[in-house]
């Protein structure tokens, strides 16, 4: 009887392999499974799975991280078994063996595209997956602003309610203990911020950003403080007004759906950014920073956390730009003092959460594999594998170092350059923490 399987070395598997391996210079780090059923690579390494020519396409089209995730948002491409481990096994082996970033000459190029042609790869290019952020305009106009807000935030809140905690807080927690719950590294977080601020009974917050209103409730209830929520999101503001009156806070809190540019109070005791900043660009974060000094009285505090990069690693990414947080931009952390301290502020006090960030992510990954059923009924196969890929890829860039998060605390100096914080406080900001 004829065998009628992909010959062993003519497959398709084996014929990509050749040319990564010539593009890489070093053996393929993963094992590879095509279309046709052939298969390559080490046996003990994660299998990478091409479901699909589509995929191969994409990579032609557009090479690098975001033919990457297209192909895997699609289901075109897929890692067999955990996708963490897979992409950490892949990237730990690669830079074992020596491979290095691919730099191909004209040669490389035309030899890629013949091999393409012959196994039926080449063709127009792909749609990009309807999840991609399709925004117009000049960068960072109120109006770009408010439509890259919209296509995060406002996924929806039921979606957030499935992934997130009980505390609805959508940023890094801060983890006391090995066995602590997620909501209660939230708590922690949030009573450090308050504690940083210095809030007592009747101090004047202003949380720009808000989010689903983590902070803003804390304060209100465990602080008594006076707030000001501000979200771009509809459905976060309405979600926070919501909130607000199921717990008797009307008095305390008031919520305003508005872009931080049009604040126009000023005064305040204490000022919140909580994971903001880095949609706010980079060309407009020195106005952002003279805002912050404007909008606290002298003496007050401003509590910056936020989201750094290495100095030589991106921003954000072209997957995360494109599919998750359009626009957004991250610096190293001292290019962020630099400007908050060129804008009139004194930065106090700098905290590295990098660590925090890996489980806060970890998480929320452990959550929505767990809940993958609901995820997929309530927004789809392509959405939830968009979140699986960011989640995934994150924890993995807070954990490599390539990404950081910093809560900075700075005040605003009075007329005789005291700042209102006696550093000794610093030694009750962390006690007891819950």
């Amino acid at each position: 009887m004829t065998d009628l399987r992909t010959p062993v070395r003519t497959g398709a598997a084996h014929r990509l392999a050749a040319l990564v391996e010539d593009a890489l210079g070093a053996p393929l780090p993963v094992r590879l499974r095509a279309w046709d059923g052939s298969e390559t690579g080490p046996s003990d390494g994660p299998v990478v799975v091409l479901r699909s020519r589509r995929a191969l396409r994409r990579l032609l089209w557009q090479p690098g991280e975001l033919g990457l995730a297209q192909a895997y948002i699609t289901g075109e491409l897929d890692v067999e078994g955990d996708l963490a481990e897979g992409l950490r096994a892949a990237w730990t082996s690669a830079r074992e063996r020596g491979a290095h970033t691919p730099r191909l000459t004209l040669a490389d190029w035309a030899r890629a595209v013949g091999e393409a042609a012959r196994l039926g790869v080449v063709g127009p290019r792909l749609p990009a997956p309807a999840t991609e952020a399709r925004l117009r305009g000049d960068r960072h106009t109120k109006a770009r602003d408010r439509a890259a807000i919209s296509h995060h935030y406002d996924l929806s809140n039921d979606f957030y309610r499935l992934l997130l905690d009980e505390t609805m807080a959508y940023s890094c927690g801060y983890w006391t203990a090995e066995d602590m719950h997620p909501a209660d590294a939230q708590r922690a977080k949030l009573e450090l911020i308050c504690r940083k601020l210095g809030l007592t009974a009747g101090s004047r917050l202003l949380d720009i950003g808000c989010g689903w209103g983590s902070l803003t409730l804390y304060a209100a209830e465990r602080y008594q403080a006076q707030v000001t929520a501000v979200t771009l999101a509809r459905e976060q503001a309405a979600y926070v007004r919501e909130q607000v009156r199921e717990r008797g806070l009307e008095h305390l809190v008031e919520v305003v759906c508005q872009d931080y540019r049009d604040i126009s109070g000023s005064g305040y005791d204490a000022v919140a950014t909580v994971e903001m900043g880095e949609h706010v660009g980079d060309d407009e974060y020195p106005a952002f920073a003279a805002a912050l000094h404007r909008m606290v009285r002298p003496g007050g505090r401003v509590l910056v956390q936020q989201m750094s990069r290495g100095a030589n690693a991106p921003g954000g990414g072209a997957f995360i730009e494109a599919y998750i947080a359009p626009d957004m931009h991250m610096r190293p952390l001292g290019d962020t003092v630099a400007l908050l301290e060129a804008a009139g502020l004194e930065v106090r006090s700098t905290e590295s959460m990098r660590e925090h960030y890996v489980r806060t992510v970890a998480a929320w990954h452990e959550t929505l594999e767990r809940r993958w059923d609901e995820v997929v009924a309530l927004v789809g196969t392509e959405t939830a594998r968009v979140w699986r890929l960011y989640l995934v890829g994150g924890a993995l860039a807070f954990e490599e170092g390539r990404m950081g998060v910093d809560q900075i605390l700075s005040v605003r100096r009075d007329r005789k350059g005291a700042g209102g914080l006696d550093l000794s406080e610093a030694a009750d900001w962390y006690r007891d923490l819950v």
